[in-house]
């Protein structure tokens, strides 16, 4: 299965592309792998997927325009827009380069902004912006979050109490294990309980590259739930398909 708000969205930008006739400019992208430090810097706590090995960022530049895009299955690329647009997003891998090729042609538009991941102890600042975003605006008791990203948990769990976090996350590493006073369960089946069981849902937007997003909107929208998706990855996707999405330390030029 191919994400279909994925499809959607590639339709939107070709449609863009062609409009501001980069089809077939001699204009190549470039899409390399991030080491951690490069990505993420020095943060002060040490258990962020990147950190552990089980993710990787892919940066995509386009005419100076730089993007970042969280993989579990990083590869490189280069081309040309129409090269882009001919790809099939069949996997992982393919899904992370056409998304970080797009977030940043579309930051060279100026469509969107900030598509470069927070560093050091900026990561620790976005959780508490993001919780406290969350009890501000939706003022819930009950929070639910899918992909597990532990300064943002850990916020979570300071802000709203354990009782009041779900969590879920598609590593095996992590399901069935107490992270910060909450059990992880398992992303695979415990993800409808989590968003029906809770006020508002956290997800992250790497679930576009992992193709899980589809299965999750349908379930947010059945149970009526209210939403935000955060991260860089889905900076493009939302700004195209008009989804909420919150990245309150993201950058917009990549820091030496």
């Amino acid at each position: 299965m191919i994400t279909k708000a994925l499809i959607t969205a590639k339709e939107i930008f070709r449609k863009i592309v062609i409009e501001k006739n980069l089809m077939d400019c001699n204009i190549s992208i470039l899409v390399k792998t991030l080491s951690p430090e490069e990505a993420i810097g020095s943060p002060g706590r040490r258990d962020f997927p990147i950190l552990i090995g089980k993710e990787r960022v892919i940066e995509a530049d386009f005419v100076g325009s730089k993007a970042h895009v969280f993989t579990d299955t990083p590869r490189e690329f280069t081309g040309k827009l129409k090269d882009v647009l001919e790809m099939s997003l069949s996997d992982n891998s393919r899904r992370a380069l056409f998304i970080a090729a797009m977030n940043s042609v579309l930051k060279h538009l100026s469509i969107v902004k900030n598509t470069i991941h927070c560093k050091d102890e900026d990561p620790e600042e976005c959780a508490q912006e993001i919780s406290s975003f969350i009890n501000n605006e939706f003022s819930s008791s009950v929070v639910g979050l899918i992909g597990l990203n532990p300064a943002i948990l850990d916020s979570l769990r300071r802000n709203f109490g354990t009782g009041n976090i779900r969590a879920t996350d598609l590593n095996p590493a992590n399901i069935g294990v107490e992270k910060y006073g909450t059990i992880i369960w398992d992303g695979e089946t415990e993800t409808e309980r989590l968003i029906r069981e809770s006020d508002v849902v956290l997800l992250t937007g790497t679930t576009f590259v992992n193709d899980s997003f589809d299965g999750i909107w349908e379930k947010i929208c059945r149970h009526n739930k209210k939403y935000i998706i955060f991260g860089v990855t889905c900076a493009g996707i939302c700004e195209l398909l008009g989804l909420n999405r919150i990245c309150p330390r993201s950058r917009e030029k990549a820091s030496t």
